[in-house]
């Protein structure tokens, strides 16, 4: 069997697990034999002990309801515990999950719906939330499917000792595309490079929408990308693409698989870095060099954009009670909650007034200007909350990789980018793994 079509066997068969989940097929008497709550989440080593500080915190204020946190290392990880875990009728009673991919569990009704919860909640309200990041976890565009508790941004991380030996003036708001190709290119040589920048649509996205462009056809019901039909969208791409292939201000294909960019960055070799929020606590570890964080750059005659990242907790439908499911949420999503996560470094607070506060703008911890990321709430873009988005996105990554390091012409790439990822947009529901 060919790998496609084994992987939509694969896909085919938990959505009919997942549907028979989310009819109750027997979970909820398995669920409610164990104790307390089980909450799955990922993380690296820093993150996770910032949600042990949290679940301690909430066992404390809640001894009748243990909790067993269950972390995994990576987002492809939870992924599949997540599929593993529904399609066996034993879902944790909470998981966090990005927006970008909740959409397939959505999707299968086997996420409760957040919205009620929240609405006879005493102790939080819409309004203690960034707007943005609660519209990427509305599946259907009106109700809350489940509660964000960050709102990270897209930004540029920048060495300014490097900057300052080349003599190039220090990234700032309202900087354009031009000053972002002058910076990359006077801070590459000497085995140095000026930009790193993962080949994916997250990072194109940004710059295509700042270009006045789009990536889909219509952002609720997409039925193809439009990343070469609309001219807007196709001069974002063609400029994306030229840092590799024109410019050369980004590592090559041999030098980028033989060291990161990331890794290029600790070490003081990389100039600028694009990320979210999840680098900082990787590059708190940097001690040789002063570094910090920076918006991204507008393209000429644009509009400034970035791209949401955000995770939220959601809860397992077909249970019998989700009351201490709940009662976990929402002191997460309290003040005390996120301060906790707030102090780990990765996490962008999505309650506003935690976010605002010197527990995480705290200046003696970089990167010094984390306001940045509060000043791109307002122009935060979330990609389709749909169904098959995640399988879209890991798709159009591997064929923009293609296209950027120069495996197959950017004409040829690109066409086969639009043509192959169309039929992703007309799956059945519950193939989108």
């Amino acid at each position: 069997m060919s790998t496609f079509r084994a992987r939509r066997w694969v896909a085919l068969i938990t959505a009919a697990l997942l549907l028979g989940y989310a009819a109750g097929c027997g979970a909820g008497d398995r669920a409610a034999d164990r104790p307390g709550i089980t909450v799955v989440l990922f993380g690296d080593a820093e993150e996770i002990a910032g949600y042990r500080s949290l679940v301690a915190a909430f066992e404390q204020a809640h001894p009748d309801v243990p909790v067993n946190l269950s972390p995994v290392a990576t987002q492809d990880d939870l992924m599949a515990r997540l599929t593993t875990s529904f399609a066996g009728g034993q879902p944790p009673d909470v998981f966090l999950l990005n927006y970008r991919r909740y959409g397939q569990f959505a999707a299968q009704q086997a996420i409760e719906p957040a919205q009620a919860y929240l609405d006879r909640s005493e102790a939080l309200k819409e309004s203690d939330f960034s707007p943005r990041a609660l519209d990427a976890f509305r599946f259907d565009g009106k109700t809350l499917t489940c509660l964000p508790q960050n709102m990270s941004s897209l930004v540029v991380y920048y060495n300014a000792d490097l900057f300052a030996a080349a003599g190039v003036p220090l990234p700032k708001a309202g900087w354009t595309w031009d000053d972002f190709l002058a910076a990359g290119r006077a801070l590459t040589g000497d085995g140095k490079y000026g930009v790193g920048v993962e080949p994916s649509l997250p990072r194109l996205a940004p710059f295509v929408w700042s270009n006045r462009g789009e990536l889909v056809d219509h952002p609720d019901k997409p039925t193809t990308l439009t990343l070469t039909d609309d001219p807007a969208s196709r001069a974002a791409v063609d400029w994306f693409l030229d840092l590799q292939l024109k410019h050369h201000v980004v590592p090559p294909d041999a030098e980028e698989q033989s060291e990161s960019s990331e890794a290029r960055f600790l070490r003081g070799t990389l100039g600028m870095y694009l990320n979210s929020r999840v680098a900082v606590p990787t590059l708190r570890t940097i001690d040789g060099f002063t570094w910090d964080a920076a918006p991204l750059p507008i393209a000429p005659g644009g509009v400034p954009a970035s791209i949401l990242h955000s995770d939220a907790y959601c809860m397992s439908a077909g249970l019998p009670d989700h009351d201490q499911a709940w009662r976990f949420i929402e002191f997460a999503m309290g003040g005390q909650g996120q301060r906790i996560l707030a102090g780990s470094g990765r996490t962008v607070p999505s309650r506003l007034d935690v976010a605002n506060s010197p527990d995480f703008l705290d200046p003696q911890k970089p990167p010094r200007s984390s306001r940045v990321y509060l000043d791109a709430e307002p122009h935060l873009r979330a990609t389709p909350r749909t169904g098959t988005w995640s399988r879209v996105e890991r798709e159009a990554g591997g064929l923009l990789a293609e296209v950027f390091y120069g495996r197959i012409g950017r004409e040829e790439g690109l066409r086969q980018l639009e043509d192959k990822l169309r039929p992703l947009f007309a799956l059945p529901v519950g193939a989108g793994g």
